[in-house]
């Protein structure tokens, strides 16, 4: 029988976001008493965890972060304890976990966060539908799933993950062209499906959409989950892959690695009076915006960067790479593919001298938490907000790079010739009759197949789920400006076009970035934008 005296709150999703919101929450009502309804949409097989970190993924699928980087805290009260406790195990500070590893974690996490939760008479219920339609009534939002009516609930958070959007128009025709003529092109995740179709691709030469972090996925997937191995910096093949892979991206350079080890790591540590300086820049910049904001950050850089290379370069020389870092990024290297690959793993490994991007980018990296923690609660104004977002975007081909291991497999597989670069930076794509042709200033390749490796952004005009597209319909989920996502308050509130919070519906994650930054990251699912949305509630409902 329906407890109508229960304060009743809807979460849609239930990923890592989902999950971080929840123990948020869980932390602020636990002890209050009061008669609680939590329902969360999700279809996922594996709630918690969510498609990305599914436990059934392959093995071969990493994280891009070190075991020594991982820390997602679990709440005090938690059974289940940190990360690395829960493997019961020792393991190598500087080893790359697999996705399906964190999975498994996060479902652990889930099912101790039901049990705090149902010891404190807090029902949780999760529902394996999607929600599809959100709508208002007098006592609260109601939600439409599985056919079925759910509410009315005071509070609504949405917390989708990546959100789905309809492709672009250049994907669209290539997908419209592959279904027309039965050419092969699909997606790179789920992860399983697409290394189990990749065994019928034996002998045929394919591309890959992207050279981010996705594509090291793809390549194993492409590699070693054919029976093909590593060994002493050489690819073996089993004789079951591709007779080529073609990667390429817009720009045509690979990310740079993070440094091997702890070691390594540590020259790139900022000292606590330069993360003083940088904190405080950063409050500088928030209120100031445009160029001033640029200049503030780019100053707070410059000191580290400065000390960590002064027997290398000047800062003149450091500024002017700043300067044009925010401007156009990328444009300081001009090197082809395999020589930036190169240059990476010397740089990661220690056999060569950092150089400037190198450097900037594992400082900024460290400063991850504080960027957020500093940037997520301001209420800036677009064009702020995007020029400070590109700024971090930029900076992810360096912050964000993947396992050292994952480069050297990539210098490998194009050492081996089962990798060809000749089309990788932004090569002209024609239809054919079998598939497309690639063609660059180097090369021209035609392929069969065709792997999609790009996260794309989520802009709100090309929403195709049907509950966000709702949402914008009804001018619920507004956009904070062109290029970004949804306008959103320090708490996760949805704005309207005034500039006032939409009573009881949020938005965290990639749902709201621009006027949230680095929502990609794991860390940041557990972090203060989940504290602020959870204290919002307990404030708005009085808890």
């Amino acid at each position: 029988m329906q407890d109508n005296t229960a304060l009743r709150i809807a979460v849609v999703g239930l990923g890592p976001r989902g999950l971080g919101a929840l123990e948020a929450l869980a932390d602020q009502i636990l002890c209050n008493g009061r008669r609680i309804r939590i329902d969360v949409f999700d279809p996922s097989p594996c709630p918690g965890a969510g498609p990305n970190f599914a436990p059934d993924e392959p093995t071969h699928c990493l994280l891009n972060i070190p075991f020594r980087d991982i820390a997602i805290r679990p709440p005090e009260d938690s059974q289940v304890g940190a990360f690395a406790d829960w493997l019961g195990e020792a393991v190598d500070p500087d080893a790359f976990p697999p996705r399906a590893t964190l999975g498994r974690y996060l479902e652990a996490r889930l099912q101790d966060l039901r049990s705090r939760l149902a010891a404190a008479d807090v029902a949780l219920t999760v529902i394996a539908n999607e929600a599809v339609q959100l709508s208002g009534a007098p006592e609260g939002w109601q939600l439409e799933a599985g056919g079925d009516l759910y509410g009315p609930y005071k509070e609504v958070l949405l917390a989708p993950g990546q959100p789905k959007v309809a492709a672009d128009t250049q994907l669209g025709e290539w997908q419209a062209h592959a279904k027309a003529i039965g050419a092969v092109m699909v997606p790179a995740y789920p992860a399983r499906e697409f290394t189990a179709a990749a065994s019928a691709w034996h002998g045929k030469r394919m591309a890959i959409r992207g050279l981010g972090l996705s594509t090291f996925d793809v390549l194993r997937g492409l590699t070693v989950a054919q029976g093909g191995r590593f060994d002493g910096g050489r690819y073996l093949p089993s004789g079951r892959e591709p007779a080529s892979i073609l990667p390429f991206s817009l720009d045509g350079r690979p990310p740079y690695p993070k440094p091997e080890s702890r070691a390594l790591d540590a020259r790139f540590a900022p000292t606590d009076v330069e993360t003083e300086g940088f904190d405080s820049a950063l409050r500088r910049s928030l209120t100031a915006g445009g160029e001033d904001a640029a200049g503030a950050i780019s100053e707070a850089l410059l000191r580290p960067v400065s000390r960590i290379l002064a027997q290398e370069v000047g800062p003149a020389e450091i500024a002017a790479w700043l300067a044009l870092e925010w401007d156009d990024p990328g444009a300081q290297v001009n090197d082809d593919a395999p020589t930036i690959l190169r240059h990476g793993i010397d740089m990661a490994s220690g056999q060569a001298a950092p150089d400037i991007g190198y450097t900037l980018g594992q400082v900024w990296r460290k400063w991850q938490d504080n960027w957020r923690a500093g940037f997520n609660p301001a209420q800036l104004s677009a064009a702020c907000a995007k020029r400070l977002n590109d700024f971090d975007e930029g900076l992810k081909r360096y912050s964000y790079g993947p396992p050292i291991a994952a480069a050297r497999e990539l210098l490998a597989l194009t050492d081996a010739g089962v990798v060809d670069l000749s089309c990788v930076r932004d090569p002209e794509v024609t239809p054919t009759s079998s598939g497309w042709e690639l063609q660059s200033t180097r090369a021209t390749a035609e392929v069969t197949v065709m792997v999609d490796a790009v996260l794309p952004a989520p802009d709100l005009d090309r929403l195709c789920d049907p509950l966000l597209v709702g949402l914008r319909r009804q001018a619920l989920l507004r956009p904070l400006g062109p290029a970004l996502a949804a306008a959103t308050a320090a708490d996760g509130s949805l704005l309207t076009a005034e500039g006032e919070c939409v009573p009881g519906l949020c938005a965290l994650g990639r749902l709201a970035l621009g006027s949230v930054t680095a929502v990609d990251s794991l860390h940041d699912c557990f972090g203060r934008s989940a504290l602020r949305w959870a204290e919002g509630l307990c404030r708005r409902q009085a808890l």
